[in-house]
């Protein structure tokens, strides 16, 4: 997989966490629940497991971007080797960080996602110093 796919791959699975969200709203609409029934507030009743799926939305969210500078960068610059050997390794830890956050919150799943993140996060510190090297 080339860093590029894997940015598209990024992209599609926080798209596909914000539709599974969507998709059980419209699922209330239709049930008789107001449109207007979900806000910020956490004071909200929503299941656990549609919770879980906004949080890892917004984490992926948070993290695109700075996959997407790293490997657009990296295109730009005409150095996308620095980054192939890489980047499917942060798609594929991101949707492993995700799946566990949607699995559950105990300690024990908090760490695995944890862990995922952190390695995450040295992969893209490892591509940006193969970029400036």
């Amino acid at each position: 997989m080339n860093a590029m796919t894997a940015l598209i791959g990024f992209t599609a699975w926080t798209l596909a966490l914000v539709m599974f969200i969507v998709l059980w709203r419209g699922i209330e609409i239709l049930r008789g629940k107001p449109a207007n029934s979900w806000g910020r507030d956490t004071a909200i009743p929503v299941p656990g497991l549609v919770r879980r799926a906004e949080h890892a939305h917004l984490n992926a969210l948070e993290n695109l971007p700075i996959f997407a500078v790293i490997v657009l960068a990296a295109a730009a610059l005409g150095k996308t080797a620095a980054v192939e050997a890489t980047a499917c390794w942060v798609l594929y830890t991101r949707i492993a960080q995700s799946l566990i956050h949607l699995i559950g919150v105990s300690p024990l799943l908090v760490l695995g996602r944890a862990t995922f993140y952190f390695v995450q996060l040295g992969l893209f510190i490892y591509m940006l110093w193969s970029l400036l090297a």
